[in-house]
C-alpha cells in the first residue's frame, strides 16, 4: 500500500493525527477494493500502522505478519533516533549515506547501489519530510486483542523492532509464531526474500 503522508504517489486529502487515523485509512483502503479480509503485512515503520489496524479492525485482518516492526513491541535503540535525524539534516551526501546505512542494517554500498529501492530512499531521505504522528509499542492489553494468527519475524542482529527482548515480548500474543532470523538486519525482507515468501506462504496456508 502507498501510505498516506509518507514518500509515494498517494494524495492526501486529510491530516493524520493519531495513529488510529492510520488504521482508519488502511481500513478504508481495503473497504474500497472489496477485500473482506486480508493477510496484512508490515515491515519496519509499516509494521506500526498495520498492527493498530488489526488492533482497531480485527475482524478485517485474516492473520498479521510483523517483519522487524519498529515501534511496535519495543522502542528503537536510541542510536536509530541520532541516525534518523542526521539523515534528515543538510548534512554531506557521505554522512547522510552513513546514517541510512546504520538505520536499514545494511552496508554502504546497498544505499549507494543503483536500483529502485536505493533512489527512492536516497531521494526521500534529501526531498521528503513526513508529517506522521510518532508510533508507540503497543500496550499489553493491545497485544492481547491480536487473536488472529500473528507472524513476527525478528533480525537476528542490528535489529530495530527490538532484537531478543522484542521476541520474547511477542510470545505473548495469542496466537503468535516467533521466528528470529540468524545473520539477518532490520533489512531481512530484502536479505532472505526467498526464504520469507515461502514462509509467509506456510504462514497463510495454515491459517483458518
Amino acid at each position: 500500500m502507498d501510505a498516506l503522508g509518507d514518500c509515494g504517489l498517494s494524495v492526501q486529502t486529510a491530516p493524520i493525527l493519531t495513529f488510529e487515523h492510520q488504521a482508519m485509512w488502511v481500513d478504508e483502503a481495503l473497504e474500497g477494493m472489496g477485500i473482506g479480509q486480508a493477510h496484512t503485512v508490515g515491515h519496519s515503520f509499516g509494521g506500526a500502522p498495520a498492527a493498530v489496524h488489526a488492533v482497531r479492525h480485527p475482524a478485517r485482518v485474516a492473520t498479521l505478519s510483523l517483519l522487524e516492526p519498529a515501534f511496535v513491541l519495543r522502542w528503537p535503540p536510541a542510536s536509530t533516533f541520532f541516525w534518523a535525524t542526521l539523515s534528515m539534516l543538510p548534512v554531506p551526501r557521505s554522512w547522510r549515506d552513513h546514517a541510512l546505512a546504520a538505520i536499514g542494517g545494511v552496508c554502504l554500498d546497498d544505499i549507494r547501489a543503483e536500483s529502485p529501492i536505493g533512489s527512492m530512499i536516497s531521494v526521500g531521505a534529501q526531498e521528503f519530510r513526513a508529517a506522521l504522528p510518532n508510533p508507540r509499542p503497543l500496550t499489553e492489553g493491545q497485544l492481547t486483542r491480536l487473536r488472529m494468527p500473528v507472524y513476527v519475524a525478528i533480525a537476528g542482529a542490528r535489529s530495530l523492532a527490538g532484537g531478543q527482548r522484542a521476541a520474547v515480548r511477542a510470545r505473548q500474543l495469542p496466537a503468535g509464531t516467533v521466528q528470529v532470523w540468524p545473520g539477518t538486519t532490520h533489512s531481512l525482507p530484502m536479505q532472505v526474500p526467498e526464504q520469507l515468501a515461502r514462509r509467509l506462504r506456510d504462514f497463510w496456508d495454515a491459517a483458518p
